[in-house]
């Protein structure tokens, strides 16, 4: 069954399919958007009692899907101690960043070169670091937070492909999150230099940042975006994008700066605001 669904992963025409998606769960067309939203909610059993909104406020399936918590939903870990989960989901792989390179699942890896769109100089800069890969499933809260305190320094929009990330496809993909769609963004704050990923998937229609709004996806090329000092600056749990439809966030630390909670590992869920680590 596995392979069958990874051979159709490879055959399917991943962005022609997402930007019909995305037409879709854009629709405010009150049938289209009623039922998308309606069968969603039973298929995948989202927990509706902490949105801030009832299901008839909003305006498309995209604007049920980005939906907003009610305040207090997510209390925060002491942030001074502590790395926050930027989203909640569930832990694809955390762990030690090891000669450059990231452990996806079963012996795959990725280099941190590879997730940053080729710069070399910023991945170097996170070697003998650590990293946290956190799946999204469907039924999440799927706006994105900051693990830590701090500043934007830029960002690189990477084209590519739109595999799903689920664990199947993580354990027979080569490369699966530096080979699909993504967005890095590095920020530099009181605990040094990290960055936070957001890789998008199959059907994903789209990324938001607070920041830039809307990014334009499906492009060809990289995409590179510095900013000045102290133009965006943001505190540990403050949201800094959305996605629609999906996905991933995989977040990359330097070293000598955090330790994981030892109880936390590959498949177990976690919360936004959740302690992941403590600051060295």
């Amino acid at each position: 069954m596995s392979k069958t669904f990874i051979r159709l992963q490879h055959l399917a025409p991943h962005h022609a399919v997402s930007r019909l998606a995305g037409k879709f769960a854009g629709s405010e067309t009150p049938w289209i958007r009623d039922r998308l939203i309606h069968r969603f909610i039973a298929a995948y059993d989202v927990d509706m009692s902490e949105a801030a909104r009832p299901v008839a406020a909003y305006a498309s399936f995209n604007d049920f899907f980005t939906r907003e918590l009610k305040p207090g939903a997510r209390p925060l870990a002491d942030a001074g101690a502590h790395v926050l989960s930027p989203a909640d989901g569930a832990i694809s792989q955390i762990g030690a960043i090891s000669d450059g390179r990231i452990f996806q699942a079963k012996g795959r890896e990725f280099t941190a070169t590879q997730l940053l769109g080729g710069d070399a100089e910023i991945a170097a800069r996170f070697e003998g670091g650590s990293f946290a890969t956190i799946y999204l499933s469907p039924k999440d809260y799927h706006r994105v937070h900051m693990p830590a305190g701090g500043e934007l320094l830029g960002t690189v929009y990477v084209p590519g492909d739109l595999f799903s990330v689920n664990q199947v496809t993580a354990e027979n993909v080569d490369d699966l999150f530096a080979r699909n769609e993504r967005l890095a963004c590095v920020f530099d704050g009181p605990h040094g230099l990290f960055a936070s990923v957001m890789v998008g998937a199959m059907i994903v229609a789209g990324v938001e940042t607070v920041w830039g709004g809307r990014e334009q996806a499906h492009a060809r090329t990289l995409r590179h975006r510095s900013y000045a000092d102290g133009e965006h600056t943001f505190a540990a749990g403050d949201e800094m994008g959305r996605f629609f439809l999906g996905s991933t966030v995989v977040l990359l630390f330097e070293p000598g700066r955090v330790e994981w909670d030892e109880s936390l590992g590959a498949g177990d869920a976690v919360r936004m605001g959740q302690a992941l680590g403590r600051w060295l």
